[in-house]
């Protein structure tokens, strides 16, 4: 049985977190596609776990937020084309909102970009933030009904609406329209007219599609199971807010907002990771307790789902090999588990 010790765990992540694809970091690192696919899967999970539970009570003063564009399988206009296409298939939005002052990712939500999605966000938002809060959206129509929902009058909040031209003819293709202005328009309370903008969240998309690579355009790296693609998110998140130094702060996003008083190196998120799965692992194995058919003592054969049999010996009762399975078999599993 092999398993990744958790220095290759962390280079993994670490290759994924800084924009490599998959396939290039099966060939930097020698493991198979399969192991480093589950490992983004499993750290996603635990990821977006520890951020939910951690991101909460912020003292956040102006909060910036914004949608950013994808596709899961195939693009929405040719999901209909598409062979064996997932119901999950076609375009999906990444909505955030970041701190402006502690450059922190709040919040995130995979969805449409429609109402039902606008609500969850900005419901989840709130329920992170301890106190009043500025809030700059773009113009997105359904922003003023799941605002108003989530905050009711507790909120500052103004829309950035930007206004385009019309993209030259050659350029259409490759090219978004051109901004030839913007114009702020307050919605709730009395925000800062100098602090309406959503520059801010628009830089952090920047960031998002130069660090994971299904992000990026024009290409086939991009996410062919919405699960993935989530993983992926969360993962980044967690990198961003609390292992890579911001440029501009000199500390990470996590320690300007005051959520932990220490630099992550991506050995401490494989260290949470190993945390999140012995709490929710559920081995595909049984365990059997035997005893030696010549001389005293028991073991414990492990019996995998796939056939395989391992055994640990040196129990000198069947009460204590019981008591091992209790007590320390999920550790034993997540040392000795089967590589993906």
């Amino acid at each position: 049985m092999n398993k990744l010790d958790r220095k290759a765990r962390a280079q993994i992540l670490h290759l994924l977190c800084e924009g490599q694809s998959i396939r290039a970091i099966t060939r930097l690192t020698g493991a198979s596609k399969n192991t480093v696919a589950k490992l983004l899967v499993d750290a996603g999970h635990a990821c977006a776990a520890y951020q939910d539970k951690t991101l909460r009570n912020l003292t956040c003063k102006r909060v910036q937020m914004d949608e950013i564009w994808s596709f899961v399988y195939a693009k929405a206009a040719n999901v209909k084309g598409a062979k064996a296409a997932p119901a999950s298939a076609g375009d999906v939005w990444t909505w955030t909102a970041i701190d402006a002052d502690t450059k922190l990712i709040v919040s995130w939500l995979l969805g449409a970009r429609d109402l039902d999605a606008a609500m969850a966000f900005t419901h989840d938002l709130e329920s992170r933030i301890a106190n009043r809060v500025q809030l700059t959206s773009d113009g997105h129509a359904p922003y003023l009904q799941a605002v108003d929902a989530a905050f009711g009058g507790e909120v500052d909040y103004a829309m950035l609406i930007k206004l385009y031209g019309a993209a030259p003819e050659a350029e259409v293709r490759y090219s978004p329209a051109k901004c030839i202005g913007a114009r702020k328009e307050p919605k709730s309370g009395n925000p800062e007219w100098k602090h309406i903008s959503t520059s801010y969240a628009e830089r952090s998309n920047l960031t998002m599609r130069m660090h994971m690579r299904r992000f990026t355009r024009l290409t086939n790296a991009f996410s062919k199971k919405v699960e993935n693609h989530a993983a992926a998110i969360a993962l980044h998140t967690m990198y961003y807010n609390f292992v890579r130094i911001h440029q501009t702060l000199k500390v990470t996003p996590a320690m300007a907002a005051g959520v932990t008083d220490k630099l992550w190196e991506m050995e401490d998120l494989v260290v949470m990771l190993e945390q999140w799965e012995l709490a929710n692992f559920k081995p595909e194995c049984q365990f059997v307790v035997r005893q030696y058919a010549i001389g005293k003592g028991h073991s414990v054969s492990v019996m995998w789902r796939g056939g395989e049999v391992d055994s640990v010996f040196g129990f000198q009762s069947e009460n204590e090999a019981l008591e091992w399975i209790k007590d320390k078999s999920r550790a034993w599993l997540i040392e000795n588990g089967k590589k993906n």
